[in-house]
């Protein structure tokens, strides 16, 4: 949904679109939410905004779209994204790698095919929430095999649907 925005672009954005607290006080700026953090978490936060500054005026324009987005995403949309990137955070380096990989591969299905896909995910998850552990594993141990292993895979898995 965000596209290729980077976590620490993500990072600025949640700081400047946080929400006002649930008093009637006038919401705090960007400035004033700023100058209450500590002093790494602005040094970081420095840090996004020359990342952003250095991009292209295309990319920032894609970023400043991604944003707009974000904001306009229902508060349970936007939870889930959260807890998405937080589950992707704690993946090992070579799993963010295949996950990237596999979203690429994603990408350059059919509108309908990935959408598709995704609804069957969630229907299956909806149905089985006990099983997302064991998907995971699953999609661990697919993400492990080379490419010969994953074609034996898919034919042994064609293999058994004829056979239903």
């Amino acid at each position: 949904m965000l596209g290729r925005m980077t976590a620490g672009v993500l990072a600025v954005a949640l700081l400047i679109g946080m929400p006002a607290s649930a008093t009637n006080a006038p919401a705090p700026t960007a400035a004033e939410r700023f100058e209450k953090l500590p002093p790494e978490q602005k040094e970081a936060l420095r840090a996004r905004l020359r990342e952003f500054k250095a991009m292209s005026p295309e990319e920032q324009a894609r970023v400043r779209a991604n944003l707009q987005r974000w904001r306009q995403l229902p508060p349970e949309e936007r939870e889930r994204l959260r807890n998405n990137l937080r589950d992707f955070r704690k993946l090992s380096p070579q799993e963010r790698q295949a996950v990237r990989e596999q979203v690429r591969e994603l990408r350059g299905l059919p509108p309908e095919r990935r959408a598709e896909l995704r609804e069957r995910v969630r229907a299956y998850l909806k149905e089985h929430p006990e099983r997302r552990e064991q998907m995971l594993e699953n999609m661990r141990r697919w993400r492990r095999m080379s490419p010969e292993e994953r074609q034996e895979a898919r034919e042994r898995l064609r293999e058994r649907r004829r056979n239903k």
